[in-house]
């Protein structure tokens, strides 16, 4: 899932109302089926922006295989409506894009076909094609295959390396003191700079520092746990940048313009942040680079993130919808997706492809893809991770005490889950 400026939001009650209306249609579906001759359309929901582009993937293929493909884009914000709608009404898409945060919401609400039985005679649907961070395995935790990759995302750091050696540090930092200690070195330029900036909006930063600190937001079971020293080490370390201003304090300072502008030149940030400063900034080519998250005391681990893939369980069209599956799989599809829309590709073979060997950054993406993992798939954790990060800026920007915050945090986070 590719937000830039936030990370969507769902609420309890928006999933309480949508397995609602599961319930309310449950008894009148079928079990999914239908022809994939030539002639069938299928009905296909993609996110964002990206239809225009999703239609020129799969203009060759529709006059190959003879299944038109009616492609609508829904913007992020407007998921949930369209969601809500299609569950109650059952009249849903036959193939939709899932952001992998919105994977418990679409569970849920029962909206997608469980393809267990149709795994063995369909390439899409099996784990060893995926990296293994977000492998229909890792998605599909209970058993059952309703989600399947197709696009990967990643965060990795990254650093103007001219600014940096004007100010004598000559390498990016590959450990948590290093990225602390460059970015107060960073910040004594003067008034109006800083040496890191962490953007306030950013939900997956605070778990990340986490996982790199050796802990985890669950426990075995899956269940929400915040209370953990791990947690706690994350939580001091994100507001060590604060406490030693290293970081702007702005809630609207803009990543794009602070790092091209050399105000804020180092970034946790995703590959969406290379195109824009190739297109704002051109002139900086050669002057920025991107490495491998700092590692903390037990790695640089990072957000595994993007999207999946999975058939809506009212379905009339599932065989065509499958090979509109197994086509999207195909490696030569994956790198023509990264070559129309700049995603990463999901399938392992397809990230060692020529044309994504010819971007430098691409090569520190992939790296960091192998060790990465995706937030929690739990209900409960889009809440939770947006009171943790609310907490965060309460801490950093208003002083809140951070054993008394961490503590409600915690406890509100076992209550979410009952």
């Amino acid at each position: 899932m590719r937000i830039r400026s936030t990370t969507w939001r769902r609420t309890a009650a928006a999933v309480t109302a949508l397995a609602a209306a599961a319930a309310l249609t449950a008894c009148g579906s079928s079990k999914a089926g239908g022809s994939g001759a030539s002639g069938t359309t299928v009905k296909m929901w993609v996110m964002g922006d990206a239809g225009n582009a999703f239609k020129t993937l799969t203009s060759d293929w529709s006059k190959q295989s003879g299944i038109k493909v009616d492609v609508q884009a829904i913007p992020w914000s407007d998921i949930h409506t369209k969601l809500t709608t299609a569950v109650a009404s059952g009249n849903g898409p036959d193939v939709v894009q899932v952001g992998y945060s919105l994977v418990p919401t679409f569970r849920a609400a029962g909206a997608l076909a469980d393809l267990s039985s149709y795994a063995a005679a369909h390439p899409a649907l099996q784990n060893d094609a995926y990296l293994a961070g977000a492998s229909p395995k890792t998605l599909n935790p209970d058993g059952k295959l309703d989600t399947v990759p197709w696009i990967s995302d990643t965060r990795v750091l990254f650093y103007r390396s001219d600014v940096l050696a004007a100010a004598g540090i000559s390498k990016p930092p590959a450990t948590w003191a290093e990225l602390h200690d460059d970015a107060v070195t960073l910040a004594k330029r003067g008034s109006g700079k800083y040496g890191y900036y962490i953007p306030q909006w950013d939900l997956a930063l605070p778990v990340e520092f986490a996982w790199q600190a050796g802990g985890d937001v669950t426990d075995a079971s899956g269940a929400i746990k915040l209370d953990t020293p791990q947690l706690r080490s994350a939580v001091d370390y994100y507001l060590s940048f604060y406490k030693d201003k290293a970081v702007p304090t702005a809630a609207d300072f803009d990543q794009v313009a602070g790092f091209v502008s050399g105000a804020a030149p180092m970034v946790i940030s995703g590959p969406y942040l290379a195109k824009s400063i190739e297109t704002q900034a051109p002139d900086l080519k050669g002057k920025w680079a991107t490495v491998p998250l700092p590692a903390g005391p037990a790695g640089g681990t990072s957000l595994f993130a993007g999207s999946g893939l999975g058939v809506w369980k009212n379905s009339k069209n599932t065989d065509a919808a499958l090979k509109l599956l197994d086509f999207l799989a195909a490696p030569a599809t994956q790198v023509k997706w990264f070559q129309l829309d700049g995603d990463l590709p999901s399938v392992k073979s397809a990230l060692s492809d020529p044309a994504l060997a010819a971007d430098p950054n691409v090569a520190v993406y992939v790296k960091q893809l192998d060790d990465a993992k995706l937030l929690p798939l739990n209900p409960a954790w889009d809440k939770v991770d947006q009171d943790l990060l609310d907490s965060l800026n309460k801490m950093a920007l208003q002083g809140a005490d951070v054993t008394q915050t961490l503590a409600k945090l915690a406890q509100d986070a076992q209550e979410q889950q009952k």
